[in-house]
């Protein structure tokens, strides 16, 4: 497990991000945090904000009325569009094989966050995926959020 960063050898195009952002309805955001200061946590309210079913992801996360916090995406219920990953580099390729195993239609790395490997899997698995660029500054570039 590396934390080193990687460039996207490959990424979606605009007209892959598009198609992600209007057919989506149920995103899990891994690593979305319960502290409203953190990135996470305003881009999942965003997304939720947008109309989006946002299901945050995070086992040290605390609920609140607002909020319920899943421990992992295997206890999300009901299919996952979208896995918007919130986490550290060495961290990717195991978010990436779960989305893979629970049949996710794309998996989405945060600004910065790029594994080459793990996406080259996520694709020969038939997932969509994007990888460092934000999913809210996407949205609101495309669609005008």
């Amino acid at each position: 497990m590396s934390d080193r960063c990687e460039l996207p050898a490959h990424n979606a195009t605009p007209d892959e991000i598009l198609h992600i952002l209007k057919t989506a309805r149920r995103i899990a955001v891994v690593g979305h945090s319960d502290n409203p200061a953190r990135d996470s946590y305003r881009v999942g309210r965003y997304l939720a904000e947008q109309g989006y079913e946002v299901f945050p992801v995070n086992p040290r996360a605390h609920s609140s009325g607002r909020l319920r916090f899943y421990p992992d995406l295997a206890s999300v219920p009901g299919p996952i569009d979208v896995v918007d990953i919130f986490r550290r580099p060495g961290e990717l390729a195991a978010v990436v094989d779960e989305a893979i195993r629970l049949g996710a239609g794309a998996v989405w790395m945060q600004d910065g966050l790029a594994d080459n490997a793990a996406a080259a899997r996520a694709r020969a698995a038939g997932l969509r995926v994007v990888m460092s660029r934000c999913m809210m500054r996407d949205h609101r570039a495309l669609l005008g959020g």
